[in-house]
Order: structure tokens, then C-alpha cells, then sequence
């Protein structure tokens, strides 16, 4: 157990009936089959999730590259797009905490279906009012708010899923393959949706998502999973207690979730405004715009098989610190450039930062926190990624709406993310503590 692990003081917590036993670990002669890259798919539901989720993001993907474009085409505003990223992230901030304890309540599983069949219907609807030519901004924004709903509860679900599908020993491999699904569909969703709304328009990728989510459906239903066992029943109240006394007395914990969520509101605003640098700034139109979403999502895929390839062997939280500080930099570069080619290198080093970032203080939060609490401790995580980056997205939109200057404000936004990143890092002498120490293995 490393230093890290060992400096954990776990508040009481409650039984921990919930986690079930991992059904499908294969037998040792078994283990040596599978490489070290990809080894947590030796298990036959992370298999089937695995596939399932690739197609279904993909189609995600290829809905929000379009749906900003829609957005665009309708209003012409950055504010609006702002405002459609944030109605989507405004449910994820009121609902993520209660969502957590209820997922450490639950089945998981269960849950996941539930949500997934709920997302598919929301996308056919929008699918619907694209093609009879009858959406409306309303329509959209109304749509966004409900899709933050199902993932206030889908995030901390399908975090808190991951353990039981690979066991603790996988755990970090899995997760950098989660994170390499969706870095993949966001390289190819993006890059069919760009060219199939400058041939087609924009409800084709809103159907293709709506189907799409078929895929993960199916694979929820084909695992085979060990009955569900509930907790004791607990007030509820304490349960979320309970999962806030837990962050605040882990200060490694407490700090990098403060780190997340610096990220995520200040360093993630350039998403929702994408469309505006395509159209504006590169002058690349629909096509650009998906070659720009895409060439970020290939840089955090490579962070993504990196990480996943590396496995125990990464000083993460010395990877954290490094990926953490150069992410802005790289961000206020993109803001500079004023070719395609440019800036899609750009995006592509911004993807990597972020990915090699997110994807480390997951894996060291999930490495620490107890399986009874992980709901919980997830759907903080959760708030801060989903909840905070679209609201920051918000703001840079209204400021670029007044200024009429989007890089310039993105730029501000990478200037303000590096300031507060150094700082919450310069307060926190014991996460530097523990990556100076850090070494491979460790």
C-alpha cells in the first residue's frame, strides 16, 4: 500500500453490504492472455460494456457537435450557446449530492438501464423536432435541462459501476479505458458529425445518437451479475453526512477535488464556444468544427492508452502536477492560432492535459475512498465535472457577447486557470509532499 493509501483516516462508515462480489474474474492461466494495456477487459462485463459504450458515445458526441451547430445556425449568439451547455449542468449541480447517496442505496446496475433508456428517448425527440423543421431554442434548452437530469444520476452510477465489473485490481486500467471510449467516440463522433451537417443538416446525427443508445442497453441486459443486496436502510441525511464529513477530513482527497473543480469552471470554457472559432475566428465552418472537436478528442485518447498502458508503473500524483500546469498553457496557445492545422495540434494538447488530469485524480480518489462511500465521494467528483464547466462556459459566453472578442476571453479563462491551479496547489503543501516523494509503483 502506498504512502498515499496509508495517510487515509476513513470516517465511521456504515456496512458495506452493498458491493457485490466480482462474478466473471477469469481463472490465473487465463490472465497472461490478455495484454497489460487492455487487461481489464479480461472480464466478460467490462467487455460488453466496453462495446456498448463506444457506440453509444460516439453517437453523443456527434449530438453535441451538432446541436452546438444548431444552436449556432438558430441564434447566432455565444450567449446561447453558453446557456444550453449550463441548462444541461444546472440539474447536475442540484441533484449530483442526493443522486450519489441514493446510487450507494441501489442497484447500480439497474439504474444504469433506467437512465440510458430515458437519454435514448430525449435524443429521438429532438431527432423528431429537427426533422419537421419545428425546433425551437426552447426545445433544445428544455431538452438539455431534462438530459441533465438523467446524468446527474447516470455519472456517480456509472462511476461507482466500474468496481464491480473488474474487481479493485483493474480498477485503474479500467478506468483509463473508460476513458479512452469516450476520448475515441469524441475523435470520431465529431469528425462524422462535422462532415454529415454540411452534407445532411443537423437531425441525422440527433437520430444516429437516439439508435446509438441501443448498444449500451443491450450490453446492460447481457451481464451476468450476483443478486443485488441493499444496505441497511439509513436516514438519509446522515447518509450525506456521512459522505461530506468523509472529503472533508481526507485533505488529498478535499484538495483534488478543489483542483477538478478550478479545472472545470475556469479551464473548460472553450467547449460550448467551439462553433464560434470554427465559424469566426478559422473560418472552417460545420466540417471545422468537427475536425477541432475531434482533434481534441484524439489527443485525450492518446493520454487515455497511456495511461492504460502505464498502469502502476505512473508517479500519478507527480502526473497530476504536470498535467494540471501545462493544460492551461496549452489552452491560451489554441487561443492564438489562426490556422485549422493550428489549432487542431493545439486542441490536441489541451485534450491530452485534461484527459491525463481527470482521469488521475479519478483513479486516486477511487483508490482511496471505501466501496460504501463511493457513490457518494463520485457524484461530488461528478458535480464538479459535469456541474461547474458548463456555468464557466456561461459566463465566457455573456463576457464574449459584451466584448465581441471569444479568444480573448478563452485566453483570460486559461490566465485565471493557471493562477488558482498554482494556488490551490501552493495551499495544499501535502499533495506536494506526496508527489515529490512519488515513483513508479509507488
Amino acid at each position: 500500500m502506498t504512502r498515499f493509501h496509508r495517510r487515509a483516516r476513513p470516517v465511521p462508515l456504515a456496512d458495506a453490504t452493498l458491493m457485490p462480489a466480482i462474478p466473471d474474474v477469469p481463472a490465473p492461466e487465463q490472465l497472461s492472455r490478455w495484454p497489460v494495456t487492455v487487461r481489464a477487459l479480461r472480464h466478460r462485463n467490462y467487455r460488453l460494456f466496453f462495446c456498448g459504450q463506444l457506440i453509444s458515445l460516439s453517437g453523443t458526441w456527434m449530438q453535441q457537435v451538432a446541436q452546438g451547430w444548431l444552436v449556432l445556425r438558430l441564434t447566432g449568439s455565444p450567449l446561447l450557446l453558453g446557456l444550453v451547455a449550463a441548462a444541461a449542468s444546472l440539474p447536475v449541480l442540484l441533484l449530483s449530492i442526493p443522486a450519489g447517496a441514493l446510487v450507494d442505496r441501489v442497484s447500480r446496475h439497474r439504474l444504469l438501464i433506467m437512465t440510458q433508456v430515458i437519454a435514448m428517448l430525449l435524443a429521438l425527440v429532438l431527432a423528431l423536432l429537427t426533422f419537421t423543421n419545428t425546433v425551437r431554442e426552447w426545445h433544445i434548452l428544455v431538452l438539455a435541462v431534462s438530459l441533465g437530469i438523467v446524468n446527474a444520476f447516470d455519472a456517480p452510477a456509472r462511476q461507482a459501476f466500474t468496481v464491480e465489473m473488474v474487481g479493485h485490481a483493474d480498477l485503474l486500467n479500467a478506468i483509463a479505458l473508460n476513458s479512452s471510449i469516450f476520448n475515441a467516440a469524441r475523435t470520431i463522433g465529431p469528425a462524422l458529425a462535422g462532415i454529415g451537417v454540411a452534407v445532411i443538416g443537423e437531425a441525422p446525427a440527433f437520430l444516429l445518437n437516439g439508435l446509438s443508445y441501443l448498444a449500451v442497453i443491450a450490453s446492460l441486459l447481457m451481464m451476468r451479475l450476483p443478486p443485488f443486496r441493499p444496505p441497511p436502510r439509513q436516514n438519509r441525511m446522515e447518509q450525506l453526512h456521512e459522505g461530506m464529513r468523509y472529503i472533508v477530513q481526507e485533505p488529498i482527497i478535499r484538495t483534488l477535488l478543489l483542483l477538478a473543480g478550478v479545472i472545470s469552471l475556469f479551464g473548460f470554457v472553450y467547449t460550448p464556444l467551439l462553433p464560434i472559432f470554427a465559424r469566426d475566428v478559422l473560418h472552417a465552418g460545420p466540417q471545422g468544427l468537427g475536425w477541432l472537436a475531434a482533434a481534441g478528442g484524439g489527443g485525450a485518447l492518446v493520454a487515455a492508452l497511456l495511461l492504460a498502458r502505464a498502469g502502476d508503473q505512473l508517479p500519478r500524483m507527480r502526473m497530476v502536477l504536470i498535467a494540471a500546469l501545462l493544460y492551461p498553457v496549452f489552452l491560451i496557445g489554441f487561443t492564438m492560432m489562426t490556422t485549422l492545422l493550428s489549432a487542431m495540434l493545439l486542441l490536441a494538447l489541451t485534450g491530452w492535459a485534461a484527459v491525463t488530469t481527470m482521469s488521475l485524480i479519478n483513479t486516486l480518489i477511487q483508490s482511496v475512498v471505501p466501496d460504501v462511500l463511493r457513490g457518494r465521494v463520485m457524484s461530488v467528483f461528478t458535480l464538479l465535472l459535469l456541474g461547474l464547466s458548463p456555468l464557466g462556459g456561461l459566463a465566457a459566453g455573456a463576457i464574449a457577447e459584451v466584448v465581441g472578442n471569444v479568444p480573448l476571453v478563452v485566453a483570460l479563462s486559461g490566465i485565471i486557470t493557471a493562477g488558482m491551479t498554482i494556488g490551490t496547489l501552493v495551499r495544499s503543501p501535502l499533495v506536494l509532499a506526496e508527489a515529490s516523494r512519488a515513483r513508479p509503483g509507488r
